[in-house]
C-alpha cells in the first residue's frame, strides 16, 4: 500500500491565563496533542477513539492544518505540510486534497448559504471553478452524495438533518480529495439516519478510492467500518492495531475499558470494572508519569515515575503501558 498521511511526533499546545513577566518562568500550558506519530495509507479507514477532551479534535484540526502544530512534522503524499502556516495552507494547492466533514453540518454550513451555494464555495475557492463547469460539478457531487438536485436551492434551515448531512459530505468531496477526515459525522443524527449516512461514505471510498481518518464515540460504528484504531488518552496515543484485533484482544487497560463499556445485544455484563475518578489535567502533565496513571486498574508506583513507550507487539499492534501483552 502507498504511504498517504504521516505523522511524526507531532504536539500541540495552548497557553493557559495571562502572560507571565520574563522571570517568573514559561507559562502554563495545554497539552492537548502530545507526540503523537500515526500514518493512513491510501484507500485505509483509520478510526480514532477516546473520551471527550483526549485531543482528537485537536488532532484532526492538525491534519487539515487549521491549527498550525507546537512540534513535530506532518507529511501529505511525500510533501512536508507542517512547515506551512495555517493561514498560507488554506489557499495551496494541497488543501483541495485534505477536506473535512464537520460534527454537526447544521452549524459548519453558512445558513445564508444554499445547499449550492454552499457545496460550490470550496469549488471556487480552491479548484478555481466558475460558470458551467461550478454548476456541473456541484451538481455531480450532489448526485454521487444521494442529495435531489431540487433540494439545491434550499437553505440549511429548510433541510434535514439527513440532508444537510449530505450537503456536507458533497461540499467535501466536490475538490475531488484524497483523504477524508470525518469528525463524529453522524453523532446530531437520529440512529436511522445514522445508517444510511454511513453506507454513503462506505460506498463514497470504494468509488472514490479515498482514504478515511474517522472519528467517533460510536465504537461499534469503528468496528464496523475501519481498517486500523487509534486510541487516544490525554493527547497521547495508548493503543493501534487492526480494528478487530483491538477490538477482540485489547492490550492496554484503557481501550479494554472502553471494549468493555459498549452496550452488549445479549444483556450481559462485562467483568471488567469501569474507570473512577476523572482523567488528570491536561495542563503541564508530569512528562515522567502515565497519563492514565491514577485510574488505571493494573497501575503500580512504577508508571507513576516512569511514562511508558508506544511499543510494538505482534507487527501491526503497538501498545503504551508496562504491562501490555
Amino acid at each position: 500500500m502507498t504511504r498517504l498521511l504521516e505523522l511524526e511526533n507531532v504536539s500541540k499546545r495552548f497557553p493557559v491565563g495571562k502572560a507571565r513577566l520574563p522571570w517568573s518562568g514559561p507559562p502554563s500550558r495545554v497539552h492537548a496533542v502530545d507526540d503523537v506519530s500515526l500514518t493512513v495509507e491510501q484507500g485505509e479507514t483509520v478510526g480514532l477513539v477516546g473520551e471527550s477532551g483526549c485531543g482528537k479534535s485537536t488532532l484532526v484540526r492538525l491534519i487539515t492544518r487549521l491549527l498550525d502544530v507546537t512540534e513535530g512534522k506532518i507529511w501529505f503524499d511525500r510533501r512536508e505540510l507542517s512547515e506551512i502556516p495555517a493561514r498560507v495552507f488554506a489557499r495551496d494547492d494541497a488543501r483541495a486534497h485534505i477536506q473535512m466533514v464537520f460534527q454537526d453540518a447544521g452549524e459548519s454550513i453558512n445558513p445564508r448559504f444554499t445547499a449550492a451555494d454552499a457545496i460550490a464555495d470550496p469549488l471556487r475557492r480552491l479548484l478555481g471553478l466558475r460558470g458551467d463547469a461550478l454548476h456541473a460539478r456541484v451538481r455531480e457531487a450532489a448526485l454521487q452524495c444521494g442529495l435531489p438536485l431540487e433540494l439545491l436551492g434550499r437553505f440549511p434551515h429548510q433541510l434535514s438533518g439527513g440532508q444537510r448531512a449530505r450537503v456536507g459530505i458533497a461540499r467535501a468531496i466536490g475538490t475531488h480529495p484524497r483523504l477524508l477526515v470525518l469528525d463524529e459525522p453522524t453523532a446530531a443524527l437520529d440512529v436511522s439516519v445514522q445508517v444510511t449516512v454511513l453506507k454513503l461514505l462506505d460506498q463514497l471510498k470504494q468509488d472514490l478510492g479515498l482514504s478515511y481518518i474517522f472519528v467517533s464515540h460510536d465504537l461499534n460504528v469503528v468496528r464496523l467500518l475501519c481498517d486500523r484504531v487509534v486510541v487516544m488518552y490525554l493527547g497521547r496515543i495508548v493503543e493501534s492495531g487492526p480494528a478487530q484485533a483491538v477490538f477482540e484482544n485489547p492490550l492496554h487497560p484503557y481501550t479494554r475499558s472502553l471494549v468493555a463499556a459498549v452496550p452488549r445485544l445479549d444483556g450481559l455484563r462485562s467483568d471488567i470494572p469501569r474507570l473512577n475518578g476523572d482523567p488528570r489535567s491536561p495542563i503541564d502533565p508530569d512528562p515522567n508519569a502515565c497519563r492514565f496513571h491514577g485510574r488505571c486498574p493494573v497501575g503500580v508506583d512504577r508508571c507513576g515515575v516512569e511514562m511508558p513507550p508506544l511499543r510494538a507487539f505482534d507487527g501491526e499492534r503497538h501498545a503504551a503501558c508496562h504491562f501490555a501483552g
